[in-house]
């Protein structure tokens, strides 16, 4: 059911050129969350994904040219979380600890 919630909304484009679905996942990006996991259900009530499948929408949709031209402040406060996120696995995984990496 999902899955078919998930493409009815992919086919709806905007004025923005975006998906509805993309614009409202934009829309719930900017709210802030205090818990992880109440986050993690409002994704599962409001969008009828599971967390992983909500992140690789969301990871793709802040690479979209027009997601970032439909909100250019907020796209790039994501794509700054996620490319610090990932620096952090990448040290991680190396094992070093420097910052300055």
């Amino acid at each position: 059911m999902a899955e078919a919630n998930e493409s009815r909304h992919d086919r709806s484009r905007t004025s923005s050129g975006l998906s509805e679905r993309d614009e409202a996942v934009l829309a719930f990006e900017r709210q802030w969350w205090v818990h992880a996991g109440a986050k993690e259900q409002a994704i599962r009530a409001e969008f009828g994904l599971s967390a992983a499948r909500y992140y690789q929408v969301l990871g793709a949709l802040i690479d979209s040219p027009l997601a970032l031209a439909h909100d250019p402040m907020l796209v790039k406060r994501l794509q700054r979380l996620r490319d610090t996120r990932t620096a952090a696995r990448r040290r991680r995984s190396l094992g070093t600890t420097d910052d300055t990496n």
